[in-house]
């Protein structure tokens, strides 16, 4: 399984393109071994067992709300009883999993590594991202080329302000590892944010939005 990112204290691992949504999981594995943390489990989730193996899970968190990412929730608390987390102010959440609230700026420890969650609201109430080392795990919240799909013009404005107040003053070189598709960095991002922050949008814009193509609501 490749490796998302690594330094001396974690290893990010992610299984990639599972379900019918394409999405990514992820595995925190602490560099010295130890207890795994699972990050989104959708469908698909059969991988994440078979990846697991006899490690166990200290916790699972989902990123937010949405059904593509707790797709395989079932598989995977058929293989562990760990408590599961999700971020505090998230909505439509099943009480039936017994989800744990990960407050903004909580933190977490796998192994030595620390993981801060940040509250990202925009694409749902209570989207959260993890920032652990030069790396942070953003969900749907920010994907190479924008932010993740908005239901209204003030989830989107929210997103932006997510995105540039909480995310874009880590560093550039800080890898971006988002809940679909391919990784970007925080500098990327912000080069191409800088595209969309130049032009004039529709005071109704929302939905799918690219940072560096002309915009219509």
């Amino acid at each position: 399984m490749p490796n998302a990112y690594s330094d001396d204290q974690i290893t990010i691992e992610v299984l990639r393109d599972l379900g019918s949504f394409g999405n990514n999981a992820y595995l925190l594995r602490p560099a010295d071994g130890g207890a795994v943390t699972v990050v989104d489990v959708p469908e698909g989730s059969e991988a994440i067992v078979e990846a697991l193996g006899d490690t166990p899970v200290e916790r699972i968190v989902v990123t937010h709300s949405h059904f593509d990412h707790w797709g395989g929730f079932d598989v995977v608390r058929a293989h562990t009883a760990a408590a599961v987390f999700a971020g505090a102010e998230e909505t439509k959440l099943e009480s039936s999993r017994d989800i744990q609230p990960l407050p903004h700026d909580a933190e977490f420890s796998v192994g030595a590594a620390t993981v801060r969650v940040i509250h990202t609201p925009g694409h749902t109430p209570g989207s959260i991202c993890l920032h652990v080392g030069d790396a942070v795990l953003t969900g749907d919240t920010l994907f190479p080329g924008g932010p993740g799909r908005s239901g209204s013009p003030e989830a989107l404005q929210q997103e932006i302000d997510s995105i540039t107040k909480r995310l874009y003053p880590l560093a550039d070189a800080t890898a971006v590892l988002p809940g679909h598709g391919d990784p970007t960095t925080i500098g990327a991002s912000q080069a191409e944010y800088a595209v969309f922050a130049s032009q004039q949008h529709p005071a109704d814009l929302q939905g799918d939005v690219l940072w560096t193509e002309a915009q219509t609501a």
